[in-house]
């Protein structure tokens, strides 16, 4: 609906709308990307880290196990036949209802003499080794019968006769059918103090953590049985996306409750929002050479309306002060009803989205013909996951006036950002024939005949939009970023150099950062030149400090260098700037994911070279295709 959500990828399916903000912001355009490319997004010391529409997910390079050179076993063939010999001592799941469970051939406990704390430390080491043994043999019998308390008791005597890791885990397995789950946690951590490596124990623990709401513990054991595992258990790779979710979830509340209500995103974010709509002349008698007192309402709109055309934070800031003193004071005539609309539209801008509706509400209710108040309360809408109310809105706006190229623009955006391109198309078209001189609708009409794979009449639409439009720095990002997702990296570079070039010359004082972004990512995606690309990156947030793509690119790079620690920094960095309890969610778990692999390497070193071993080319890198036009 807005200029900030132009030509993002198709949205991935809107089970969780509130992820699916109309001003799409960087964490989109990741989760979107991943979900519709099903690649890598990063790599983790071989590890990727991909978003799909249900959050954060590991994800391992594909990389096959080299035969062994020698005919001495190496140590993961050797781990191999560990593995293989536990899935025979372990405890099986409960035969189910109707099957008789297969009576292990051991011999009966009752033939075993007294195992007690003293009676054993009378026995041979041979004798513990055997009684222990068939102990064990005895408890998955009792396991596999449901009798629960009776193996329990087996394996705490096999215990008493060797201390061993299999034997700890199949007591918790039984404490597990029984829900006892600090028992769980107990037994399955003596599993792992004795072998570090073993997976069946680190899931059981886990699993317990989990039922006891300890989700980043049990996210630490998902992602370090995912790594000895090398990712081969369906469960596992799930569970971890889950519980990523749950961390985020839970460090999103304390987020949102500390954020300032009253703080604006980036000035990059507010002015692509604000020019989705066609700039209007100031209304009569607001005009700059019209003398307003500042204590009255027409006063401080006209010193909004001054603050809103600098472009920059403190000029937005200024703006968004303005509108509320505008309504204090009151007053205000005709005019009443843009105010509501432009104090409405800094509201949601800052994340209050209740309050921004309910002033959208008393705009429309004071001029029911100001149809650019029914098309911010249809962008409002979206953002929160109603399809069907800004719809609503927008047929609304139409009965107004089915002229307004502003209508068919923003519904152009709903049908996009669906993935509905043919009808986006259309209407984009319609905005065009209303009005030619608006350049996003060209420009969202060439990204969207991209999308649909007409790539030829893209390009073309974009020829002509450089020809038409030769003094306007979007026309030249946007066709940029066409020729990147196309791989066309030395004319990309043209293009974002020249857009650069343009926003120095046009606006010194409220560059628009995007270029420079584009063409760090080139430079990255083309001859992996990190130093470069995290120079023009430091570059962007220099000019926008709180430019959240900057952010999140400068956290990829990190990441692609294996420099984890300093791309957790950013991560945190964008869940702070983030708007939507969506957004922070999505680049929480982008944080948590990678604080959890430097966790998991500073708990098990022995993972660290594992990790390595399995990295084999890295990542594709996010590229273009992931930020396509979705500004």
């Amino acid at each position: 609906m807005s200029r900030a959500a132009a030509a993002p990828p198709p949205m991935p399916p809107l089970g969780n709308p509130i992820a699916v903000p109309v001003q799409s912001s960087v964490w989109d355009r990741f989760t979107n990307w991943a979900s519709e490319n099903k690649a890598l997004v990063y790599t983790i010391a071989g590890v990727a880290v991909v978003v799909t529409s249900a959050g954060v997910v590991y994800y391992l390079n594909d990389s096959k196990p080299k035969p062994a050179a020698q005919p001495k076993l190496s140590k993961k063939e050797k781990r191999k036949r560990k593995d293989a010999e536990r899935q025979t001592e372990s405890p099986k799941s409960p035969a189910p209802a109707g099957e008789q469970p297969k009576a292990p051939t051991v011999e009966p406990t009752d033939e075993l003499p007294e195992i007690n704390e003293t009676t054993v430390a009378t026995f041979s080491d041979e004798q513990r080794r055997e009684y222990a043994l068939q102990l064990k043999n005895a408890g998955n019998k009792a396991y596999g019968s449901k009798d629960y308390p009776k193996a329990i008791d087996l394996y705490t005597k096999a215990i008493l006769c060797k201390s061993d890791s299999i034997f700890y885990s199949n007591r918790a397995a039984c404490y597990n059918a029984l829900s006892l789950w600090e028992k769980v946690v107990e037994d399955t951590t003596a599993a792992i103090n004795l072998d570090p490596t073993y997976v069946k124990a680190l899931n059981r623990r886990a699993n317990a953590y989990e039922h006891l709401s300890q989700f980043s513990e049990s996210l630490l054991d998902y992602t370090a049985s995912c790594i000895i595992d090398e990712f081969r258990t369906e469960s596992s790779t799930n569970a971890v996306e889950r519980l990523l979710k749950k961390v985020a979830e839970q460090k999103a509340e304390e987020i949102i409750k500390s954020k300032d209500p009253k703080k604006l995103p980036s000035p990059t974010f507010v002015s692509n929002y604000i020019q989705s709509f066609r700039s209007k002349p100031r209304p009569a008698g607001l005009e700059d050479d019209v003398d307003l007192p500042e204590s009255s309402g027409k006063g401080q709109l006209q010193i909004g309306l001054k603050s809103m055309e600098k472009k920059t934070h403190e000029g937005y800031e200024e703006a968004a002060t303005a509108f509320e003193k505008a309504l204090e004071y009151g007053n205000l005539g005709e005019h009443e009803a843009l105010v509501y609309n432009l104090r409405g539209t800094f509201r949601n801008l800052r994340g209050s989205h209740e309050q921004a509706l309910q002033d959208m509400d008393k705009s429309i209710e004071l001029d029911p013909s100001y149809t650019q108040s029914y098309v911010k309360r249809a962008s409002m809408h979206l953002e929160m996951g109603d399809r069907d109310s800004a719809a609503a809105d927008l047929e609304q706006a139409l009965k107004q006036n089915d002229s307004d190229p502003d209508i068919y623009y923003h519904r152009a955006q709903l049908h996009f950002i669906h993935g509905e391109f043919q009808d986006a198309a259309k209407d984009y078209q319609k905005s065009i024939d209303l009005d030619p001189s608006f350049i996003f609708s060209h420009i969202q009409l060439g990204v969207t005949q991209y999308k649909m794979g007409s790539v030829a009449s893209s390009m073309a639409t974009f020829r002509r939009c450089v020809k038409n439009f030769e003094k306007v720095p979007d026309v030249y990002n946007y066709y940029g970023e066409l020729l990147l997702d196309q791989n066309n990296f030395d004319e990309a570079i043209q293009k974002f150099d020249k857009a650069m070039e343009m926003e120095k010359q046009t606006k010194p004082m409220a560059m628009n950062v995007l270029p420079l972004i584009n063409k760090a990512l080139t430079l990255f995606q083309q001859k992996s030149d990190f130093a470069e690309a995290e120079k023009l990156c430091e570059k962007a947030l220099i000019i926008d400090p709180e430019c959240d793509i900057a952010v999140a690119t400068m956290a990829q790079l990190y990441l692609q260098q294996g420099k984890i620690t300093d791309a957790l920094k950013y991560f945190e960095r964008a869940a702070e700037l983030a708007r939507t309890p969506g957004e922070i969610v999505n680049a929480l778990s982008y944080a948590e994911a990678t604080r959890t692999q430097i966790q998991v390497q500073e708990k098990y070193p022995q993972l660290a070279a594992k990790l390595q071993g399995m990295g084999g080319a890295g990542a594709a890198g996010m590229g273009a295709g992931a930020f396509t036009g979705a500004r």
